[in-house]
């Protein structure tokens, strides 16, 4: 796995750009966990083959792939191989890049054929075709021209929200809807509507995206999971236990022992 530096440009609309080659068990099932923000996906070899967890009727292939906020996971059948880019983007970049707000494409999976914006077919076929050193250079060729020529194809994130988002991200999550809403000056019943407007989540579910994301960060340090809590901003480790099952689908302990990299992680 090698995480690409970001182009200053590119700076408040995706997060990082990792490439990927992996060579696994055939039968190895990955539970792709829910974070704070938008996933891209660019497949290379064959197409991801995925589901919801517990949903065998949602299984698609797909070869670009775009995911919103969710708050559940995803199985990801690996056939021993997986070879790809994941960009993770902000909302503002969802925007720019993917021409929608984050609630378009919210607890679902979306094919870049359904969206304004993205990674066409032409630029995919000719990062397939390319060195690794290549692909980064074409596409980050094509989100800084992205960028420059968004306009009003998806609009802004609305100030406000921005700012509301940014509490959360710096809180890693710690921070109170209450105390959220009292920093943003609204209610809360008008701070979880444009949270849901703009993100498709409560401003509820996306502090626990983050939370959540912050005890995965720490989790793969090697920390004991009492300390990741701790940290984290769990009640206590019985609580972490209970996100993990929910969001991964796994305990904390089988989590750590998937043989298949997390794709939304933080390396270590």
């Amino acid at each position: 796995m090698q995480e690409r530096r970001l182009h200053p440009g590119l700076a408040g609309l995706v997060h990082r750009v990792v490439g990927y080659d992996y060579r696994v068990d055939p039968r190895a099932v990955h539970h792709g966990v829910p974070g704070p923000g938008v996933t891209v996906i660019i497949s290379f070899d064959e197409p991801l083959d995925l589901q919801w967890h517990g949903e065998p009727s949602t299984r698609e292939q797909h070869w670009l792939l775009a995911s919103g906020l969710h708050t559940r996971p995803v199985l990801i059948y690996t056939h021993g191989v997986q070879r790809g880019v994941q960009l993770d983007l902000t909302p503002a970049g969802c925007r720019a890049l993917l021409g929608v707000p984050a609630a378009a494409i919210a607890r679902g999976l979306a094919p870049h054929a359904e969206l304004p914006r993205g990674v066409t077919p032409e630029l995919h076929e000719r990062l397939w075709a390319s060195t690794w050193h290549e692909r980064f250079r074409l596409l980050e060729e094509h989100l800084l021209a992205l960028r420059a020529d968004a306009g009003d194809a998806g609009g802004e994130v609305p100030a406000d929200l921005a700012r509301a988002w940014r509490l959360l991200e710096r809180h890693h999550g710690r921070l109170g809807v209450a105390e959220l809403a009292r920093e943003v000056g609204w209610s809360r019943r008008h701070l979880s509507t444009r949270f849901a407007a703009e993100f498709g989540m409560t401003p509820q579910d996306v502090r626990r995206l983050h939370r959540f994301g912050a005890a995965i960060a720490l989790a793969r340090t090697g920390r004991a999971w009492a300390d990741v809590a701790s940290a984290a901003g769990y009640a206590d480790q019985a609580h972490l236990s209970r996100d993990f099952h929910e969001l991964s689908g796994q305990t904390p302990t089988q989590w750590r022992r998937e043989v298949f990299p997390i794709l939304q992680d933080e390396p270590a």
